[in-house]
């Protein structure tokens, strides 16, 4: 099912899921791609970023898209951008043992999307929900911090690296953001 931007103003929970659900983001250089990207989305796109996680397969954002932006166009560039690298990243390092098959489904699932021109990584439509009271803002900045929690990653939320929930406690961060 496709969630689309409908108003491009409104504060949003997006959901990016890699093809297929695959583990792409378990090494750094993979998630410094995509926290870099996010960086650069703030600081030159427009993008109002107020939380993040970054999972093995999949990225939940609480964002919106600053006066004059579009949220959509901001989302499109950035999972294209993205895809290429992280693509590219593949071949780049050489500890990476699945880069045969890693190549393989997103080659795959590039040719079967008209869209695509050769490599898909990120499923072609994103979730989005736009936060419309306080209380869906505060489920979902919950939902998106104690991910990893839950995932058995870590044992609190703000020991996450790839999360905006360190600097909501207080901590450092890799990414800053906006908080709510």
């Amino acid at each position: 099912m496709a969630y689309s931007i409908k108003n491009q103003e409104g504060l949003y929970f997006l959901t990016f899921t890699v093809v297929q659900w695959v583990d792409i983001f378990t090494r750094p250089v993979y998630k410094d791609i995509v926290v870099d990207s996010l960086r650069y989305c703030q600081e030159k796109k427009g993008m109002e970023l107020f939380a993040f996680c970054l999972m093995t397969n999949h990225l939940h954002l609480i964002a919106r898209a600053a006066e004059g932006q579009l949220l959509s166009d901001i989302v499109r560039d950035f999972k294209k951008y993205t895809s290429r690298q992280v693509f590219q990243a593949l071949h780049l390092n050489q500890q990476e043992s699945r880069r045969s098959w890693l190549e393989w489904i997103f080659r795959q699932h590039g040719q079967e999307n008209r869209n695509n021109e050769q490599v898909q990584v990120w499923q072609q439509h994103s979730h989005g929900v736009e936060l419309r009271t306080p209380t869906m803002v505060q489920q979902r900045l919950h939902y998106t911090h104690q991910n990893p929690v839950r995932a058995g990653i870590c044992y609190r939320a703000e020991d996450y690296l790839y999360s905006s929930a360190s600097q909501y406690a207080g901590l450092e961060t890799i990414l800053p953001v906006t908080l709510l």
